[in-house]
């Protein structure tokens, strides 16, 4: 039940960024942010064929369940070093593919600095500014930027089969449970970095 429930949001939302920053079989792929759009974006990547999966993080729980989902790599390192960190982990191009799911200012500009020219980044994180950072490293190495709140049921039908037939498991990303009562909680948990994310049995 879990995992069907990630098919109304976030795992439509991972699935979602990958596509629209054309992931495929072979491709080297970023994921920036490890919260639970993050981590089923981690589940797409590696359900298209990535070859390569690196995740951008910091939270030791997050990170473990970002390798269980097929992370190959991990950058824990912020701004410029994290930049440099995926440059030395692709042979200094950079990633074919970037998964934005922080929506911050300074994700962005990396999302967009990690992306290899001619690359791709699938933005989900909600935007916390009115402006795109980057947008000058983005245009001179043709770097196409796309995405926004994601259509999860043009996703199901793909996606329902695997979930189904045990081949992913998004629902993993449910690390708290509450009733009613406790949904003002598990908005806390999950600001405050304790929860991933937190489903509500009434």
């Amino acid at each position: 039940m879990p995992s069907l429930l990630t098919l109304s949001d976030v795992m439509g939302t991972g699935d979602h960024a990958a596509v629209v920053a054309n992931v495929g079989p072979g491709k080297k792929v970023a994921v920036v942010g490890g919260g639970a759009g993050g981590l089923c974006g981690v589940i797409a990547a590696r359900r298209l064929g990535a070859e390569q999966i690196i995740i951008l993080g910091r939270h030791a729980d997050r990170i473990a369940l970002a390798r269980e989902f097929g992370a190959t790599d991990v950058v824990s390192e912020r701004g410029d070093e994290a930049i440099e960190r995926v440059r030395e982990l692709t042979g200094g191009s950079g990633v074919h593919s970037v998964l934005e799911c922080v929506g911050l200012e300074q994700a962005v500009y990396t999302a967009i600095s990690i992306a290899r020219p001619g690359g791709a980044v699938g933005r989900v994180g909600v935007p916390q500014d009115e402006k795109t950072p980057g947008s000058e490293p983005a245009f001179y190495n043709s770097v196409s930027v796309s995405g926004g709140p994601a259509p999860v049921r043009a996703y199901i039908d793909e996606l329902l089969p695997d979930v189904v037939e045990g081949r992913i498991e998004p629902g993993r990303v449910f690390d708290r449970t509450v009733d009613l009562d406790g949904v003002p909680d598990g908005y806390r948990a999950m600001n405050d970095r304790e929860a991933i994310k937190v489903m509500v049995k009434p």
